[in-house]
Formats: structure tokens, C-alpha cells, sequence
């Protein structure tokens, strides 16, 4: 792999993904389609630009979680991969965890805070929109 690529992939292993090209953005969402599709109080995403990502092995499933809005995963593991948005053609999110370095890509912001969970509110000093101020787009 070229040393600026950026690689994750899912818990068992059967999806693998590169991306070769800088983040445009990332980010906290607690919406609630978010959270039912990862499980969690919230997801962290990272955007790219689509056409920079690539997924060297395995075909992740996906499924439209509304009209405009297609989530991919892994149909083996379960574990959520992508976002595309169809007023977003040339942007796909991917889950921050399931970078190899999620760390190398920290959140500048979250999105959607009004419909998170009470117990589950962000107190790490980002900025919180309680919808999504434009910054954040995922969901």
C-alpha cells in the first residue's frame, strides 16, 4: 500500500478498503438513524471524496436507511461502513472506528446533539449543533 493511503475495514476481516486522499471532514453524529444503524449512543464519521475510496476485498452490503440516504456494511460481521448521501454524489462517509488509525482523524464537531440520547451528551468542549449547521454532514 502507498504510504499517504488510508485503510480500515470491518471486525472479521472480509471487507478491506483504501482511500487515497484527504478527509474533508469528521465528525460526531447522534442522530438517530446513526444510532440504530451502529448500535451505539453515536457514530464518528470521516468524510472523503468517494471517488478516492476503493475496497480491495470483500463487497459490502449496503441498504437505503431513507429516500436519499444508503448505509454499507459488512454482511458477515455486521460492522457499519459507509453513509452516501444522494445530495452528496461525489462524498462518502466512513465509520472513524473502522479506520486503521482512527485516531489519526479526531472529530472537530458533532451534529445532531437534539436527537442524541440524554445520558449520552457530548462534554469534550466540540462544538454541538442540535441539528447539522452544514459542517457536519452525515445525517
Amino acid at each position: 500500500m502507498e504510504p499517504d493511503a488510508i485503510s480500515g475495514g470491518c471486525l472479521c476481516g472480509a471487507i478491506r478498503y483504501v482511500v487515497r486522499g484527504r478527509p474533508s471532514m469528521s465528525m460526531i453524529c447522534h442522530c438517530a438513524s446513526c444510532r440504530r444503524a451502529g448500535g451505539a449512543p453515536a457514530v464518528a464519521w470521516v468524510t472523503f471524496a468517494q471517488a478516492d475510496m476503493t475496497f480491495v476485498r470483500g463487497t459490502p452490503a449496503s441498504f437505503q436507511s431513507s429516500a436519499p440516504a444508503t448505509r454499507t456494511f459488512c454482511a458477515s460481521c455486521g460492522t457499519p461502513l459507509t453513509y452516501l448521501h444522494a445530495a452528496r454524489p461525489t462524498e462518502i462517509d466512513v465509520t472513524t472506528a473502522t479506520l486503521d488509525a482512527p485516531h489519526a482523524f479526531p472529530p472537530t464537531h458533532h451534529a445532531w446533539v437534539a436527537e442524541g440520547i440524554p445520558w449520552a451528551r457530548p462534554t469534550d468542549g466540540l462544538p454541538a449543533d442540535p441539528h447539522d449547521s452544514g459542517a457536519g454532514r452525515a445525517p
